[in-house]
Order: structure tokens, then C-alpha cells, then sequence
């Protein structure tokens, strides 16, 4: 076996992998109005797409979309009405995964890149287990992927093929050359074209360390993610390696990117304060930018379990999780 075998789920990912996980996917369940958490402001609401499909009418309340009235009713009744709508049952999911070079980073466990990918090959097959339509949107420097939503097993598998064949996992070992504003650049490019291929309703994973976004930024790209979140709901899996949290204990540490390599000394502990301080003001704004537009973040970390954290994030709870083997056990033989 060459070293680049022994490399695969470490520093890349193969499709058979990412195929096998289908059997753990039944323990990520999609198939609610409602994603629960239990950290304090991070939750999503019923979905924030007005539905397309009708349910009843109601006597208006304040505050309520003028757009909806009923006005058959109102005439009818005397008395201001409303419709209510209900979200449609087959809704699109959509996998944002960012494979740009801050992404093939880790000091333990696997590349950020890596898990990102299993947690969206998860996602897929939980999501066609239940039916729903998979999209989304591969990207990095080098090539951005659009996928058409569809339904099924072929829809996953189409994803996971555009996920291992993209061009980020050929060109990890190549040095680049480009600033952190063009790096931002390109996310904010990304997440434009996604807004234009998102139909209200749907439901978006960005799996993502949010580095250059959120460090660099402009209010074009806050705009687009806003904006997206407005009819849609989001969820933002946030991807990081302890090693970008708080510096290692103090020593001498070698550092490469395939190509490069550099030597850091972490004795200094005003500059482990500033290291850290970096990150929590990162981080903060993170926080407080999702509590602002109701999108929900789950943080994992490379050493992490990737699947009980993931399970904690969405809430899926020990009876939804029994219930998940039965559901998987008929998707299995309807599938076989």
C-alpha cells in the first residue's frame, strides 16, 4: 500500500467511503419541521419559506404578511382573514462544502476537509432516505461545482462523485499564492451563486471553517448569507482543529503545507493570550451574526466523533435515534 493509500480518510477522502456512511446516515434525521438544540438562541424555526401549499384561513393578526390576506373570507365573513401556509413536504436540501486550502489543515484526527465531506455524504443520504431533493454547491479556489437538486440514491451518488473528483483534493500539496481578501473573494462568489440556485423553503448545510468569511468579509458577502436566509433555513457547520483555538504548549513546532514548512516557538505567553483572543473575537462574530438572522451553528471540532457530534447539534434524540433503525431498515429493503 503507497503512502497515499495509507493517506485516504486522513488527508482525502475515497467515494467508497463516503458510499459506506449511508448506513450510518439513518442516525441523522431530516425528516422534522423542527431542528432542536440545546444551546441558549441557536435554533431553527418552522421553515421560513412561506410554503407554497395552502393550509387554512385565519382571522388576521397584527404583524401578520398583508400579502396573505384572504380577502374571499374577509368579504364573506366581515372580518380580516389570513391564509396560513404550511412548508411542502418535499423540500430541497442543499450541501454547501468548502474545500478551499484552509480546509486541508489538521494537527490530529483528519483534514477539515475530510470530515466536511463525511458530514455532507451523511446529510445526503439521511436527506434521500427521506425523500427530500439534494443540491448544492462544491468550491474552492480552483473549481466551483453547482448540482442541480434531484431526488435518490443516484442524486448521492452523483454528489459524493463531484465531491472526491474535485479539483481542491489534486492541488492540496500546490502552494497558493492568494491573499485572504481574494479568498473571500471566492467564498463570497460562492455563496452569490448559490443564492441565485436557492428556491424558498429550502433547507442549507454550509460545512465550512468560515476562516476567510468571517475574518475578511465584506458586506457583500453578509448581504448574500442574509439574504439567503431570509426564505430558507441554514445550517452552519463550523469545522475547527485545536490547534486554531489556543496554541499547543509551549515549544518548538514544525509546521508545512505540502510544500512550505516554518518553525513556531509557543513560550511566549502574551502572544498565546493574542492567539486566542483572535480566535474568541472570530468566533464571537460568528455567534452573534447567526443569534442575528436565526441560523443555526453547530461547532465540531477534528477530534470530535463526528456523529454524536453532529446528532447533539441537530438534537436528534436517543427515541428518534431507535426510531431511525426502523426507518433505515425500510429504506434499506425498498433500496436493496
Amino acid at each position: 500500500m503507497n503512502s497515499n493509500n495509507k493517506a485516504e480518510g486522513i488527508t482525502w477522502i475515497s467515494a467508497q467511503s463516503l458510499i459506506q456512511l449511508r448506513l450510518q446516515a439513518s442516525q441523522i434525521l431530516l425528516d422534522k419541521s423542527k431542528i432542536h438544540a440545546k444551546q441558549g438562541g441557536a435554533y431553527l424555526s418552522t421553515f421560513k419559506g412561506r410554503g407554497m401549499e395552502f393550509d387554512e384561513s385565519r382571522i388576521y393578526q397584527a404583524g401578520d404578511d398583508i400579502r396573505n390576506m384572504d380577502w374571499r373570507v374577509t368579504a364573506r365573513t366581515g372580518t380580516a382573514h389570513t391564509k396560513v401556509f404550511r412548508e411542502e413536504r418535499e423540500r430541497p436540501v442543499l450541501l454547501m462544502l468548502d474545500l478551499s486550502a484552509s480546509m486541508m489543515f489538521a494537527t490530529r484526527n483528519k483534514f477539515k476537509a475530510v470530515i466536511a465531506t463525511e458530514i455532507a455524504a451523511l446529510i445526503a443520504w439521511s436527506a434521500a432516505k427521506n425523500n427530500d431533493r439534494i443540491g448544492g454547491l462544491i468550491f474552492s479556489s480552483e473549481e466551483h461545482v453547482e448540482i442541480k437538486p434531484r431526488r435518490g440514491k443516484t442524486a448521492v451518488l452523483d454528489f459524493i462523485g463531484r465531491c472526491t473528483k474535485h479539483k481542491a483534493w489534486s492541488h492540496r500539496d500546490k502552494t497558493t499564492q492568494q491573499s485572504n481578501t481574494q479568498l473571500a473573494s471566492d467564498k463570497t462568489s460562492a455563496l452569490s451563486r448559490l443564492h441565485k440556485v436557492t428556491h424558498p423553503g429550502s433547507l442549507i448545510f454550509i460545512m465550512s471553517d468560515f476562516y476567510e468569511l468571517f475574518h475578511d468579509a465584506n458586506e457583500k458577502t453578509f448581504s448574500q448569507l442574509t439574504a439567503i436566509s431570509r426564505n430558507n433555513d441554514i445550517v452552519l457547520i463550523n469545522i475547527k482543529d485545536p490547534f486554531e483555538i489556543s496554541l499547543p504548549k509551549a515549544g518548538s513546532y514544525r509546521l508545512t503545507d505540502g510544500v512550505n514548512e516554518c518553525q513556531i516557538q509557543t513560550a511566549n505567553q502574551k502572544t498565546r493570550n493574542e492567539y486566542h483572543q483572535h480566535y474568541l473575537t472570530h468566533d464571537d462574530k460568528l455567534k452573534t451574526f447567526c443569534r442575528q438572522h436565526r441560523i443555526h451553528l453547530i461547532n465540531i471540532s477534528t477530534d470530535d466523533n463526528t456523529i454524536p457530534k453532529l446528532k447533539q447539534g441537530l438534537g436528534v434524540s436517543h427515541n428518534n435515534s431507535a426510531r431511525s433503525k426502523q426507518h433505515h431498515a425500510q429504506y434499506r429493503d425498498a433500496n436493496a
